[in-house]
């Protein structure tokens, strides 16, 4: 049978529920997935004095052919977007700036310094993200920035952090569409610290500064990420849930979520719903943490799925930005893109399909065994068959054929790379 005759087959297996799967598909082709530059060149980026790498992070692994230039970059980024169906967004760091050869210290980054990626975003059709780095740097070197006892280290950090919403601001204004320019730094202790709370009564101060000038959520929102711990931050990190979550709260700004950025057996999952109450706009950075905040590539796991199902279920698509962050050097990188990328749609087309309102009244009505029932047999229902129609309606490529195309693409461009390398 065609992908056409499974997917007639399938849809009415759902209509029975009353779910309208065409109207579905409509609706997920609008939900845009900001996906991270940085797997493409193992956090690498294009300074002219880089840094080496600190703050925690990792790339382990050596495939070959990474980008190591903005023009191979963006290509690879083009390529693995063909691959992936729907309109989505590409998440930047600083130090993806181009300054053509310059020094150009971060906190004297500038939206010129970005111009060629918007001009390739406005050619894409593409949302822009942003986030400032403070890592891999030497002022980053002992893991404290915007915590740091010493102000003149904090005041550096606080100019890049504010260079940084100018740069998202200008995204926002040159494509039409709002960047959500995140806060993320590694402050932290090694052992058990004397004082946990001056570093915070710094780092508050310090994000004072930072969002001291108003800028229009037309064009930048801002959100702050937290961490539970990392390497060199192993007892201690400053910027903590609890902190981020009471400052977002209380300055009226996002709190990102990162799902490899709590306990193991915490899930980000069941914090939305609580989130969702309290504020108006939530962000997501996706990853799959194994046994530490390794950020392996996005699987189609239960925790996906119970991330795609809290955000449909409550009505909040337009609600939850949601981002990628995992890098892996030991696969092909864009094959690890289109895997990351179709699994978070994935997650959210399964949970479309997904009878939410039926199940919503069995729980208030104590019906717990039809409840269970339909959770566990809409596990086998044929929702391949609705992705495999959605993903040739969007002309991508159906099922694992797409990767063919990444081993011609491999073959014809990344073996040059690291071929001339060699």
């Amino acid at each position: 049978m065609t992908i056409r005759e499974n997917y007639e087959i399938a849809k009415k297996e759902y209509e029975k529920w009353g779910i309208n799967v065409d109207k579905v598909l409509e609706q997920l082709k609008n939900v845009p997935i900001s996906i991270h530059c940085w797997q493409g060149d193992d956090i690498a980026g294009f300074e002219v004095n880089k840094g080496e790498m600190s703050g925690g992070i990792d790339v382990t692994g050596n495939y070959p052919g990474k980008a190591t230039t903005p023009q191979e970059l963006r290509a690879d980024l083009e390529k693995a977007l063909s691959l992936i169906p729907g309109k989505h967004r590409v998440n930047l760091h600083a130090i993806y700036a181009e300054t053509h050869g310059e020094v150009v210290e971060r906190d004297q980054l500038e939206p010129k310094h970005f111009e060629s990626w918007v001009n390739w975003a406005k050619d894409q059709g593409l949302g822009l993200d942003f986030n400032p780095t403070l890592f891999s740097h030497e002022k980053a070197a002992d893991g404290l920035t915007l915590s740091h006892p010493d102000e003149q280290i904090r005041e550096f950090w606080i100019n890049h952090c504010i260079a940084s919403r100018k740069i998202g601001e200008y995204f926002g204004k040159e494509l039409g569409t709002a960047s959500l320019t995140n806060i993320w730094i590694p402050d932290g202790y090694k052992d058990v610290p004397s004082d946990r709370l001056t570093p915070r009564q710094r780092l508050k101060e310090s994000l004072d500064k930072i969002f001291e000038e108003k800028i229009n959520e037309d064009y930048n929102l801002d959100a702050v990420e937290s961490k539970l711990f990392g390497i060199g931050s192993e007892s201690y990190v400053v910027g903590s849930h609890e902190f981020y979550l009471g400052y977002a709260l209380k300055n009226n700004k996002l709190c990102l979520l990162d799902t490899g950025h709590f306990h193991p057996t915490e899930t980000v999952s069941n914090k939305i719903s609580s989130m969702l109450l309290y504020s108006d706009k939530l962000a997501l950075h996706v990853s799959r943490p194994v046994r530490w905040d390794s950020d392996h590539v996005v699987t189609l796991d239960d925790e996906l799925r119970e991330i795609g199902l809290e955000i449909v279920r409550n009505n909040a698509l337009d609600k939850v930005m949601i981002g990628l962050d995992f890098f892996d050097a030991s696969i092909n990188r864009i094959a690890a893109w289109t895997i990351g990328t179709r699994n978070m749609i994935k997650s959210l087309l399964y949970a479309m399909l997904v009878p939410n309102e039926h199940l919503k009244h069995l729980q208030e009505n104590g019906d717990f065994t039809e409840r269970l029932t339909l959770i566990e047999e809409f596990k086998t229902y044929p929702f391949g068959a609705i992705w495999d129609y959605y993903c040739e309606k969007m002309d991508v490529p159906v099922k694992e054929t797409w990767l063919e195309e990444v081993k011609q693409y491999e073959q014809d461009v990344l073996a040059k790379r690291y071929s001339v390398l060699a």
